[in-house]
C-alpha cells in the first residue's frame, strides 16, 4: 500500500503544528507576563509541577487528564488545547491546499499569525519582535522566489501598513484617543510583504467582517460593546491573511 504525497505532507506539517501550537500557547501565558518562555523544565502554571513526557504530548494529555493538572488538580486553560488544535489546522490546510514547499511557507506563515493572534488575545499585545519577524519571512521568500513576486511584496509592506498608519493617526486627532494600537499597522505591512499589495484589501474587508460577526456575537450573548473597548483587531487581520492566503494557493476553480 503507497501513502499520497499530500496526505503525507499534510500529517507531517499537521503534526508540526501540534507542537508549535503548543509551544505557542505557552508563550503566550508567559511572555507577556515576563516569564521565560523556554528556558528550564515545562511546569503547570499554577502549581509549578514539572511535567513529564507522557503530559506533554499536544491535544491528547489534555484528554487524557480531563483538562487538570495532575499535580494540583487545577483546570489546564482551554486556550492551550485550542491553540495546538489551530496550529494543527493550520498545518494541514496549507499542506492540502499547497503539497509543496510553498505549502510549508504557507504553514509558517499561519504559525507566526497564530502566535501573534493568540497574544493579541492574551494581552492585546503585538511585539515588535515578531511583527519584523513575520515581515523578515515574507521577505525571505520572496527573495527565494515564491510568489507573489518580490515587488508586489515590498509595495504590499509599505502600502500595508501605511494604511493603518494613516488610519489610526487620523483617528487620534479626531477624536483625541487611541484607535488601533500601534502593533496593527505592522502586522499589516507584515502581512503586505507575504501576500503582495493586491490581496490588501481583500484582507482588510475580512478582517472587517470577522470584526463585526465577532461584536454581533458578544453582544447578542448579552456583552455591552461600547465605542471605549479594545478589540484585538490582529486576531482579525491574522485570521483574514491566512484565509486569503488559502483561497491564493487553491486559485481559482477550474470553469
Amino acid at each position: 500500500m503507497t501513502i499520497d504525497p499530500v496526505w503525507g505532507w499534510a500529517v507531517l506539517l499537521g503534526v508540526l503544528g501540534l507542537v508549535f501550537g503548543s509551544f505557542i500557547a505557552t508563550l503566550a501565558i508567559r511572555w507577556p507576563a515576563g516569564k521565560a518562555i523556554s528556558s528550564g523544565r515545562s511546569a503547570c502554571d499554577v502549581c509549578a509541577k514539572g511535567l513529564r513526557a507522557g503530559e506533554l504530548i499536544p491535544v491528547l494529555s489534555y484528554l487524557l487528564q480531563r483538562g487538570r493538572c495532575r499535580g494540583c488538580g487545577a483546570h489546564i486553560r482551554v486556550q492551550h488545547v485550542l491553540t495546538e488544535m489551530v496550529g494543527g489546522a493550520i498545518g494541514i490546510a496549507a499542506a492540502i491546499a499547497s503539497p509543496d514547499p510553498a505549502g510549508a511557507a504557507g504553514a509558517v506563515f499561519g504559525w507566526l499569525l497564530l502566535t501573534l493572534a493568540a497574544l493579541d488575545i492574551e494581552a492585546l499585545w503585538l511585539p515588535n519582535k515578531l511583527t519584523a519577524t513575520l515581515a523578515i519571512a515574507g521577505l525571505a521568500t520572496g527573495i527565494i522566489g515564491l510568489q507573489p513576486a518580490l515587488q508586489d511584496r515590498l509595495i504590499g509592506g509599505a502600502a500595508g501598513f501605511g494604511v493603518l498608519w494613516i488610519v489610526a493617526w487620523s483617528y487620534r486627532r479626531l477624536r483625541g484617543r487611541q484607535g488601533l494600537g500601534g502593533g496593527d499597522p505592522k502586522l499589516f505591512g507584515g502581512i503586505g510583504l507575504w501576500l503582495g499589495w493586491q490581496a490588501l484589501p481583500l484582507v482588510l474587508l475580512a478582517a472587517c467582517l470577522i470584526g463585526l460577526a465577532g461584536v454581533l456575537g458578544l453582544m447578542l450573548g448579552g456583552r455591552r460593546i461600547t465605542a471605549t473597548d479594545r478589540l484585538p483587531f490582529g486576531v482579525m487581520l491574522a485570521a483574514a491573511a491566512f484565509a486569503v492566503w488559502l483561497g491564493m494557493a487553491i486559485g481559482p476553480m477550474p470553469v
